[in-house]
């Protein structure tokens, strides 16, 4: 009897310390991977942030609500590069010289095959052409996966909702917008159930978007992302 006894309160304290084991290490756990599955959502954010800024410079400022537009522009698009040789000294610039006026007198020299203004201005060695490069080899690394941009990471397939707007200041001016976001529910889900209802409660009582999103249609922030 005593022996039963022994075996059901060894049991007893198994039972115990696995429960306080779960209770302390469960949160941890769920916050490590929370912040290692928000670093490759935010990473992809920034990836979207990066193709609307280059879409905006080559659309008059208007940034695009859909993927199937941007992923298209990122693909198939170019932009323009700039590339540099020499530099102004300080004497040119005190003699009011200026890059603007540099690249004038050399496009000149070039129509006309007249060079003296040029050797005359001592900018032999200035050049700045104006290069056409794919967008998606300029500000992506090499193999980069433009059609990967509107998924989630480990949402099995949802896309980042995305939305862009047309407004204007108070005083008249125009302004766009544009956002990217993800509900903490996509990019958490199969993690503890209770540990997300917490997020998502605590982010509503601070009034602040329950996820990860960058840029606002509500409120201009230069496109910061809610983690920064």
């Amino acid at each position: 009897m005593k022996t039963v006894i022994n075996v059901v309160l060894v049991a007893c304290v198994c039972v115990l310390v696995y429960i306080c084991y779960g209770s302390i290490m469960g949160p941890i756990e769920f916050e490590e991977t929370q912040k290692a599955r928000e670093a490759q959502v935010i990473a992809r954010l920034i990836d979207i942030r990066k193709a609307q800024v280059e879409y905006r410079n080559q659309h008059q400022g208007h940034y695009t609500a859909s993927f199937d537009t941007l992923i298209d522009f990122v693909k198939t698009q170019k932009i323009p590069f700039v590339a540099k040789e020499g530099v102004l000294s300080d004497e040119q610039l005190e003699n009011g010289m200026t890059e603007k006026k540099a690249v004038k007198i050399i496009e000149k020299a070039k129509k006309t095959g007249n060079w003296k203004e040029v050797e005359k201005e001592g900018l032999m060695g200035f050049r700045r052409d104006t290069l056409w490069v794919s967008v998606l080899d300029t500000i992506y690394p090499k193999g980069f996966n433009a059609d990967s941009m509107r998924y989630v990471p480990f949402g099995g397939g949802a896309q980042f909702e995305m939305a862009a707007k047309s407004d204007t200041t108070k005083s008249g001016a125009p302004i766009y917008l544009f956002e990217a976001k993800t509900p903490y529910k996509v990019y958490l889900q199969g993690l503890d159930k209770q540990e997300v209802i917490n997020l998502i409660d605590m982010a509503n009582k601070l009034s602040r978007y329950p996820g990860l999103q960058v840029g606002s249609i509500e409120t201009p922030n230069n496109n910061a992302g809610n983690w920064e």
